[in-house]
């Protein structure tokens, strides 16, 4: 492994034998699916993410940790996702 820009480690996948590099694509190919799936099946998870980043593209917080654990844990979260999924619903 190889530590990149901002200190994420690349992978150098050369050091997988042919077996191991086709795993991890299938692997990889199987997550991606599962990950669709699970986003069809839950519409509010693209609600959650773009009422999430509409305010932080408004309101540019100095400090986004902490404008994100308090925007995830609002108490009226739960109810201003559902307002928004409704307001989809009747506009599709």
């Amino acid at each position: 492994m190889m530590a990149g820009k901002g200190g994420l480690v690349k992978l150098d996948v050369g050091v997988l034998s042919p077996e191991q590099q086709e795993t991890l694509r299938q692997f990889k190919i199987k997550t991606r699916i599962d990950n669709e799936k699970y986003l069809r099946s839950h519409p509010e998870v693209e609600v959650l993410i773009g009422d999430f980043l509409r305010d932080v593209l408004l309101k540019r917080p100095a400090d986004i940790r902490e404008f994100a654990a308090d925007h995830f844990t609002n108490p009226n979260l739960h109810a201003t996702i559902g307002s928004k999924m409704e307001d989809n619903c009747e506009i599709e």
